[in-house]
């Protein structure tokens, strides 16, 4: 089987698992992800195959809608493509993709590193700030029934990988917790200019917020 007939049967396969997924992390996140890493991946030494796989795939079955468990996504990944007879080593990449691309607290140390998983880790991270950053945040924090801002809780910039996944901070923390850092946490040239101009409108969206919270604006 060709690459791009992988490519397309992957596509097919990613629209279908998530057909119902919560808007945020959606096919139409995927597709985001999946044009950012190509738009990446140019300024790069990278194996394209494995990075259009490990994008496409990366929230096969993202661990927060699968009651924690960070072992679901990357076995999922792995027997969608065994059942393709794709290379066993693009096959292993592809699963360390998907288990170590997510953010899990800002305490926690990435074990894992490939000018691959780099790519698409940029672009994952790079559709969780900037405007689109911002809708998905609300949007997640909507779906969990949180509360838009409580000037009562304090961000915990200090939380363990389990207080990150089991926390229920309002959602204007999770900037200060995670979409914040994200700039200075980019791998590639691309990615981190492109970080910087949406790291920026994020910036000027809390001055505004806080602004009009505030009765000011």
């Amino acid at each position: 089987m060709s690459p791009q007939s992988i490519i397309q049967q992957t596509v097919d396969f990613v629209k279908a698992t998530l057909a119902e997924a919560e808007g945020g992390h959606d096919w139409w996140h995927i597709q985001r992800v999946w044009n950012l890493s190509k738009h990446i991946a140019e300024t790069e030494e990278v194996d394209l195959f494995v990075v259009e796989l490990g994008a496409l795939l990366h929230d096969i079955a993202d661990s927060k809608f699968q009651g924690g468990d960070e072992e679901i996504g990357p076995k999922k990944a792995r027997e969608f493509l065994e059942g393709l007879e794709v290379p066993k080593d693009t096959i292993d990449h592809v699963e360390q993709i998907v288990r170590n691309i997510s953010f899990k607290g800002g305490k926690v140390a990435q074990s894992f590193k490939t000018p691959e998983l780099d790519v698409v880790q940029d672009a994952d991270r790079l559709d969780a700030i900037g405007a689109i950053g911002v809708a998905r945040t609300f949007n997640y924090g909507g779906h969990k029934g949180r509360e838009l801002y409580n000037p009562n809780i304090a961000p915990n910039l200090n939380m363990t990988k389990e207080e990150y996944k089991k926390s229920t901070a309002p959602t204007i923390n999770h900037f200060y917790e995670k979409l914040l850092l994200l700039k200075d946490r980019m791998n590639t040239k691309t990615g981190r200019k492109m970080a910087e101009h949406r790291h920026r409108y994020m910036e000027g969206f809390l001055e505004e917020f806080y602004g009009e919270w505030n009765g000011e604006r």
